[in-house]
């Protein structure tokens, strides 16, 4: 079952964003005036077919959903009726034909501008940048940081979230620079400097924020039970909230990170758990379920700490915007991550990022899978991210992508005259070795992480 979910969640996602990709060249051509023959989702046998007349384009449905296409009338693959020369693609101005290839990523990018601006909008709560205690032998713990410190900025960019501050660090790690934070304490606030040469490399192994010694702050609070998920091992078993966790197993309790770390390392293993109800005392058996966190499998049973109004207002921060502040929150974030993408791609041809960072469809469905049981929000955002690198890789200048296509025209607009036949040819013929190894190197990546 779990299989098939995370299958679900990956087949759903490459749906909606091939979906968007081919109805961004679709609705182009359609605005150029070029006709088109098919719009199809997936390749192999058809499923589902649709097409209203002769004259009309023709909507399918295939077996494998890991891609799609949008045929178009064009001479160079069959013979065009006189009548129709004009919506020949080959046809149009070189312009026009670059316009239509270019749409597809564009409706990629503009995909991942709307999910973003509706999330700041919407607004959303998250943890401040507020550290643990970094051991000594940390970057952290050497520049001096300690618990209870604030991260106000990074590198002179103001952060208000953990996410802010992985997101900040992660795009100046990849350059190995230096960093500065800005912190806010009991003491006022003051300016620390990091080490990060070599944090960069592998950033599919390492976590960042951990190697650096930063860690969230958590208070020690008792471990009592506030919510539950619904259908979660812990609901199923009868703990209601407000149950304080006595002992698992036989060992007292003493804290909430006690039980968080008493569930997180017995994954699929029952655990006898004994709480306090009122006056009550009552024993459960409970099985964690096993969930994958940075490559380590650990338990969870689907509850949360009732938590202490203080501490709430104290550790967490709600992000909201309005209408125009958050669209150009939305078009920065997603410029900023396309431009990182190049980065890592540039980095990583050039030897100074490692090539186990690449990541191929396992990966991608895993992660698919884990942002789906983390609810709507988290799943969306997963597919604005996706969406960005589904268009970031078709506009590489590539023969076979779109971005080899967009190299040809803009070869034809400075030389005023198309590309030969046969230099695209030997073009088609790169672009396929160049795919396949990369889609080979992809499944290798992940074929180590799971045997690792």
């Amino acid at each position: 079952m779990t299989i098939l979910w995370y299958v679900g969640a990956f087949a759903l996602a490459i749906g909606v964003l091939v979906t968007v990709h081919e109805f961004g060249h679709f609705a182009v051509a359609r605005l150029c005036g070029v006709k088109v023959l098919r719009f199809s989702l997936g390749f192999g046998r058809v499923l589902l077919r649709r097409q209203k007349t002769p004259e009309d384009t023709e909507w399918v449905l295939c077996a494998v959903p890991l891609g799609g296409y949008v045929r178009m009338l064009d001479e160079r693959e069959a013979p065009v009726p006189t009548a129709d020369l004009s919506q020949a693609f080959n046809r149009k101005s070189v312009w026009r034909r670059l316009a239509i290839v270019a749409a597809g990523p564009a409706a990629n990018l503009l995909l991942a501008v709307l999910i973003y601006w509706i999330g700041f909008m919407q607004g959303v709560t998250e943890l401040r940048p507020i550290i643990a205690q970094p051991s000594v032998e940390s970057p952290a713990g050497k520049a001096g940081m300690q618990a209870g410190d604030e991260i106000v900025a990074v590198s002179a960019q103001a952060v208000r979230s953990w996410s802010d501050v992985r997101w900040v660090l992660v795009r100046h790690l990849v350059d190995n620079q230096t960093v500065d934070l800005k912190l806010h304490s009991h003491g006022g606030e003051r300016m620390v400097t990091l080490a990060t040469e070599g944090l960069g490399d592998d950033l599919e192994r390492a976590d960042p924020l951990k190697d650096l010694g930063l860690a969230p702050f958590r208070p020690d609070v008792p471990p009592v039970i506030g919510s539950l998920a619904e259908g979660g091992p812990a609901a199923k078993a009868g703990i209601l909230p407000g149950d304080r966790v006595l002992s698992i197993d036989g060992k007292p309790l003493e804290s909430w990170d006690d039980l968080v770390r008493g569930v997180s390392a017995s994954p699929g293993r029952p655990l006898s758990i004994e709480v306090r109800r009122g006056n009550e005392f009552k024993s459960f058996s409970i099985v964690p379920e096993a969930h994958s966190d940075q490559g380590n499998t650990i338990g969870r049973i689907g509850v949360a700490v009732q938590a202490d109004s203080a501490w709430r207002d104290r550790l967490l921060v709600e992000l909201r915007y309005g209408p125009v502040e958050a669209f150009g929150r939305a078009a920065r974030q997603t410029w900023e991550m396309a431009g990182f993408s190049l980065k890592m791609l540039g980095r990583m041809i050039t030897g100074h990022v490692s090539l186990k960072n690449i990541s191929g469809p396992v990966t991608i469905a895993d992660y698919a899978g884990q942002s789906a049981k983390l609810g709507a929000d988290a799943y969306i955002r997963f597919l604005a991210l996706i969406s960005i690198s589904i268009a970031v890789l078709n506009l590489l200048p590539i023969p076979l992508l779109d971005g080899g296509h967009i190299m040809y025209y803009l070869a034809e607009i400075l030389m005023r005259r198309p590309v030969s036949q046969k230099v695209m040819e030997i073009g088609q013929q790169i672009g396929f070795t160049l795919l396949a190894s990369l889609m080979a190197f992809a499944f290798f990546n992940d074929i180590t992480r799971l045997l690792s």
